[in-house]
């Protein structure tokens, strides 16, 4: 019985000491902040650059006046449906698009939010 109870309390006790830390030097978790704060000032920057372009491309394509690369960039459109529609300009509206049948009523819904006619 003594012996199990001096097993556990030596195996407490070395449990104990292997989960301390180590006395840590100042200047190392000083160089390790500097470290962590430069890598998350290096992400900031990046994520905040990312929004910036995706505000400046959440604007509505014209349909009168895009680029063929431009139209591509809309969900489902392909090489040919912008070529389609670069020639067959100008449009009154958006709307001409499923009229004059260069696209489906189902890609004109999926991009109807983000084209425009002027």
């Amino acid at each position: 019985m003594k012996h199990t109870l001096l097993s556990c309390l030596t195996l407490t006790l070395l449990f104990a000491v292997g989960c301390t830390q180590a006395q840590r030097n100042p200047d190392e978790i000083r160089e390790q902040t500097a470290k962590a704060t430069q890598e998350a000032a290096r992400e900031t920057k990046a994520v905040v650059q990312g929004v910036v372009e995706g505000l400046k491309s959440k604007g509505s394509v014209n349909i009168n006046t895009a680029t063929e690369e431009q139209l591509e960039a809309l969900p489902g459109m392909d090489v040919v449906h912008a070529k389609r529609i670069v020639a067959a300009r100008p449009y009154q509206s958006s709307n001409d698009l499923v009229k004059r049948r260069l696209v489906s009523k189902a890609e004109y819904n999926r991009i109807a939010a983000q084209v425009v006619a002027r």
